[in-house]
């Protein structure tokens, strides 16, 4: 299918955005924070897509970032929500602030999207909360040691930040874990 596109924006409009990939105009629909932050008409873009295929319409959904397609498409695995839905809540801000409010259980994270009330919004926090953490892009070990300095008495936040502080090329949970807790005595 079309998993990307590279071209000129030619339209911007509420939902939808115009792409021109030599000579051929794709209309995508993309989340009201995309169209915000796109370049203006006539510059070039690249946007990483999803098409779905229905019995009479084939409608493509673009964004920024893969990080961003990889969470639209867990989002559209859930049960009763569908594109559109997926679409609106990728709209909410940015996507390690929906995924911190969906990690909290904060349900209020959905409020004001069409068709999403109380009980979809549990029903979509309980899927997602397993899923979630195979979206951030860490390692196993990132997780194991975030989790580590959590129950050493830190903060996530506080585990996250120390956690940054150490090369990415260290792999190991332990020697992670040593030198956060190092870098958190400086």
């Amino acid at each position: 299918m079309i998993a990307s596109l590279s071209g000129k924006l030619i339209a911007k409009k509420d939902k939808y955005i115009i792409v021109d990939v030599v000579g051929v105009g794709y209309k995508v629909f993309v989340s009201r924070n995309s169209i915000l932050n796109l370049p203006e008409i006539g510059s070039n873009i690249k946007l990483f897509t999803y098409l779905k295929v229905a019995e009479n319409v084939m409608d493509l959904y673009g964004f920024v970032t893969q990080d961003e397609l990889d969470f639209f498409e867990v989002l559209c695995d859930i049960r009763g929500v569908g594109p559109k839905a997926s679409l609106e809540i990728s709209a909410l801000g940015s996507l390690e602030k929906i995924k911190d409010k969906i990690l909290a259980q904060d349900e209020s994270v959905f409020a004001g999207i069409p068709g999403i009330g109380g009980k979809r919004a549990s029903t979509i926090i309980l899927e997602l909360t397993g899923k979630i953490k195979t979206l951030s892009g860490k390692s196993q070990s990132a997780d194991e040691a975030e989790n580590a300095l959590v129950q050493l008495g830190f903060t996530k936040q506080q585990a996250r930040d120390a956690l940054n502080q150490v090369s990415p090329e260290i792999k190991n949970s332990e020697e992670r874990i040593k030198l956060a807790l190092k870098s958190m005595k400086k």
